[in-house]
């Protein structure tokens, strides 16, 4: 089993209580929702791993199981990357704990292109069953860098 470290601050949620539909329903996999506070912070990484895929938004860890996405916000692919800060490069070996992407969720605009902007924060384990995770013992409330769950 492989920890899984908050990527950022904030009051950790179910994932079937994401706005986003499809997260919700742990298509995309499953995790946890992470509600993070206002202020400017690095999200980080959450693995030991490669980074499989980067955009301002989101990014993609292969680690040593199951990768895992870490997308900030919903529908914030829709601000074309304004607002955030990308620190590393696809391809990049990152440390869990290692500054990702900086952004401010107090900075999020209401809504774009006519779709609601969320600050949540889901935190998914990619090519695993729904019931893969042992969600039991996940806290309420996490610092960046405070272990979540362990995914296979």
């Amino acid at each position: 089993m492989t920890p899984v470290l908050a990527p950022c601050a904030g009051t950790v949620l179910p994932m079937g209580e994401c706005v986003d539909e499809v997260f919700a329903a742990q298509l995309v996999g499953p995790g946890v929702v992470i509600d993070p506070p206002d202020g400017r912070t690095s999200v980080l990484a959450p693995v030991d791993g490669t980074v499989a895929k980067i955009h301002p938004h989101a990014l993609v860890l292969a680690g040593e199981g199951a990768g895992v996405l870490v997308h900030l916000g919903i529908n914030t692919v829709k601000l074309e990357g304004r607002g955030f800060e990308v620190h590393v490069e696809q391809g990049a070996s990152v440390t869990a704990g290692d500054p990702m992407i900086t952004w401010d969720p107090a900075e999020l605009p209401a809504e774009v292109a006519g779709q609601a902007i969320s600050r949540q924060v889901p935190v998914v384990v990619l090519d695993v069953a729904a019931d893969a995770l042992d969600l039991a013992d996940v806290p309420d409330d996490v610092v960046a860098g405070d272990p979540l769950f362990a995914a296979p």
